[in-house]
């Protein structure tokens, strides 16, 4: 059995100590991140080598600056009181995400983990409707810092619980990621063992930013199966890769829908693309989420189905992807 020593000592023959940033196996994969001058051949070379003794990993090596000031990436924010942080994340729009994001936060208090959920969709919050508290404002003992709301046993936060339905956001992302680091890293978590980012869609500068200055131990892809969905989801793999942010795995949702009446199974998105994908890429396909009414309905009534019907075969999907990401976690 392959230690991680034997493959530090295999990465040393490449590059220097001082070089190694970090060394990490998450499920199926070896991730390797580098603090050196990004070397095609030699990283090649060392992933083979690697290979070769980890055969049943996919092995990835992660450059990155050697000068952070020379490439302006930002300092990390401090989220205190969180042991994990995870991205839920989508190329594009209408996949699904939040109410993903949600459903799993949900799943992951189910194991008997302290579960936090930070609404990053700052442009089209709606966690708040979905945990049901709507425009409650947080609340400020001391002027400085907010106190999470807690509903259906885990934590949250989002601005959408402090602007009105109708206001547009007209903010860059400059203003936008000092908002949402403000809301982050000014709420008091306590301890936490995971905490659920729900992600703005799409892989522009606030989705970098984000994914710079956040510590994630990894990153979920949320994808429906047909191919204009699959084609941002691969965007926003390649840009967690780029960064160096562990992708853990893709979820297929709207899968399939299955008739009450009949039992007709239809897969009006097509089938299997998120998990041909996720072979395609060497990623972990964490499992699908079917399309269904009650999944939609409860969450807009505030009532996910992961908390309102536990033992339905929906709130189970979202269970058995939990247990596979909170296995990665440890």
């Amino acid at each position: 059995m392959t230690t991680p020593e034997d493959n530090q000592k295999v990465i040393a023959k490449y590059f220097k100590p001082q070089e190694i940033s970090a060394l990490k196996v998450l499920g199926s994969r070896l991730i390797i991140t580098l603090n050196a001058k990004e070397d095609e051949a030699l990283a090649e070379a060392l992933k083979q080598e690697l290979t070769q003794i980890n055969p049943d990993k996919k092995v990835s090596v992660v450059f990155v600056s050697q000068k952070k000031e020379a490439e302006n990436l930002p300092s990390k924010w401090r989220v205190k009181g969180v042991k994990h942080i995870i991205a839920v994340a989508s190329g594009k729009g209408g996949v699904g995400k939040s109410t993903t994001s949600v459903n799993l936060a949900l799943a992951l208090a189910n194991l008997n983990l302290k579960v936090a959920l930070f609404d990053a969709d700052i442009y089209g919050p709606s966690v708040p409707m979905m945990l049901g508290y709507g425009k409650t404002p947080p609340v400020s003992y001391d002027g400085k810092t907010f106190e999470p709301f807690m509903e259906c046993s885990i934590k949250s936060m989002s601005i959408g619980s402090m602007i009105s339905d109708d206001t547009a956001l007209i903010w860059r992302g400059a203003k936008a990621c000092g908002a949402i680091e403000q809301l982050l890293t000014q709420t008091n978590w306590g301890e936490i063992d995971v905490m659920v980012i729900d992600m703005p869609p799409g892989t522009g500068d606030i989705q970098i930013t984000m994914s710079q200055k956040i510590d994630f131990s990894g990153a979920v892809i949320v994808s429906t199966p047909q191919d204009i969905a699959l084609i941002d989801a691969i965007k926003g793999i390649n840009l967690f890769n780029k960064i160096g942010v562990p992708v853990l795995g893709v979820i297929e949702n709207m899968s399939y829908y299955i008739c009450e009446k009949c039992g007709h199974r239809a897969e009006i998105f097509g089938h299997a693309g998120a998990e041909k994908t996720a072979q395609k890429y060497g990623i972990d396909f964490l499992g699908e989420i079917p399309l269904h009414y009650d999944i939609r309905s409860n969450a807009d009534s505030g009532t996910p189905i992961v908390q309102s019907a536990p033992d339905s075969p929906y709130a189970k999907a979202y269970e058995n992807i939990a247990r596979k990401i909170a296995q990665k976690l440890k």
